[in-house]
């Protein structure tokens, strides 16, 4: 059995190159993958946790989590083509929808 430790460094690991991700990189597509990598990452460690104390009430938390962040990912993915298809750009540095 791999020790609870394991899975919340590997958890740890994952949301620290996702926030890097969100901070450094400036394309919109990174910067959204980026968050779903985050999301991911508190996902492993409330399964490690529910897992560790037998319950099945972290296990019931993440497939909400899951859900909202599907919904996320079709609207965000809509934003993004709508942007692209308006600036012909995903940088976020050159993207400012106050200037028409």
């Amino acid at each position: 059995m791999v020790p609870l430790e394991y899975y919340l460094a590997l958890s740890a690991v994952l949301f620290c190159l996702g926030v890097l991700g969100f901070l450094i990189k400036r394309n919109v597509i990174t910067i959204f993958m980026s968050i779903e990598l985050m999301l991911n990452a508190v996902n492993l460690s409330f399964v490690a946790f529910s897992a560790q104390m037998h319950k099945f009430s972290g296990q019931v938390f993440v497939f909400f989590v899951m859900v909202v962040a599907a919904a996320e990912a079709a609207v965000g993915l809509a934003i993004i083509i709508a942007i692209h298809r308006n600036r012909q750009t995903l940088n976020v540095d050159r993207v400012n929808l106050l200037k028409l």
